[in-house]
Formats: C-alpha cells, structure tokens, sequence
C-alpha cells in the first residue's frame, strides 16, 4: 500500500510520535491506522521502561484553582531537563494533574504509599463484609483482592481513571508522557486544599 503525507499526518497527530516512525509503523502495519497506532503505543511505553532508572531533579509545580476558588491542589511534577519542564506539554501535564488531585481526591499517590495499617484496616472489612454476606471461604481472598484493586483505583493517583480520558489511568497517562517526551517523568508528591477541611 502507498503511504501517503496525509496517513503520515493523522498518525502522527494521533499518537504524537515522530514522522519517521509514523512512516514506519504504517509500512509495517499496512496502511492500517488502528495496527499502526498499537505498535506506536507499545514501542513508545518500552522506551518509557527504559528511562524509569534515570533521575529527575527538574520540573515544575503544576497548580488548579477551582472555580468558586474554595477547593485548589498542587502537584510536584519531575523531569530530567529544565528544557522539558519549560514546554507547554509538561505544563499542561501538571495543570491537569493538579485537576485530577481537586475533582478525584486521592489519599495516597501510588498503591505503595498506602500504609500497612489501612490496607490491614481495609481486608478486615472486606473479609468481614464478605463473611456476613455469607461468601463461601474459598472465594473470600478473590473478593478481597477485587475490593483492594477498586479501593487503589478509587484513592491512589496513579491507579485513578483520568478524568479527560477515562480510557487510561493516571500512571499510564505518566507513561505516554515519557514515550512522547524522551525523559523520565514522575509525581514526587501533591497536595489538595479545600476550604472547612
């Protein structure tokens, strides 16, 4: 099939990589946009693999407000380079996370940070939800584990739905920002503030 500037264009539109791969993966994929952008997608979170040991000593404090100005958040966004920090990309990043932290209020930023006393606290009542409602012993654990992905979902940034694009968690979001800018990205800390709380 003949890959045409226009195919190139809305791929790379689409996944945001680089016009060569663009070409590339539509060659490979056969002018198929939906195969062409999976193969973007995978290759760009290897790379984002690749660059989780490197360190991040710049970025930025991403700030939101919201309206009524009565509930607001910050969020510590890290990069490798001042020059990436600086794009409009990493800025709206951390605008948005910061949006995330307002209208989704997470406790904890990733399923690690949860302490080992709340998720005790929150198996014993699961155990003893599931028991009242008369489980059977040996499908307890499983429920258990279901509960606890939905809790990490629910009050862990990272495990959270995105709330521009539900599609992808929060983390996921973190790894196609790496794939798209070349540097290892993360969320070193955040903070929401709500008026009377």
């Amino acid at each position: 099939m003949n890959i045409t500037t226009d195919m190139i264009k809305e791929l790379r539109k689409l996944t945001g990589a680089g016009v060569l791969n663009c070409r590339k993966a539509l060659e490979a994929a056969d002018g198929d946009f939906a195969e062409a952008s999976e193969s973007l997608k995978k290759k760009g979170l290897a790379k984002a693999a690749k660059k989780a040991d490197r360190e991040v000593k710049e970025g930025l404090v991403g700030s939101y407000v919201h309206a009524g100005s009565r509930v607001a958040a910050l969020v510590e966004l890290n990069c490798e380079t001042d020059f990436v920090a600086r794009t409009d990309y990493f800025q709206a990043l951390a605008h948005d996370l910061a949006m995330q932290v307002v209208a989704a209020r997470p406790l904890y930023l990733s399923v690690e940070s949860v302490p080992a006393e709340v998720l005790k606290e929150q198996k014993k009542t699961y155990r003893a939800q599931s028991e009242n409602a008369g489980k059977p012993d040996h499908i307890i654990d499983r429920i258990i584990e279901g509960k606890l992905r939905k809790y990490y979902e629910d009050f862990c940034l990272l495990e959270q739905p995105f709330i521009k694009d539900g599609d992808k968690s929060v983390a996921e979001l973190i790894q196609e920002s790496i794939a798209k800018l070349g540097e290892n990205i993360i969320i070193r800390r955040f903070v929401r503030f709500e008026v009377g709380s």
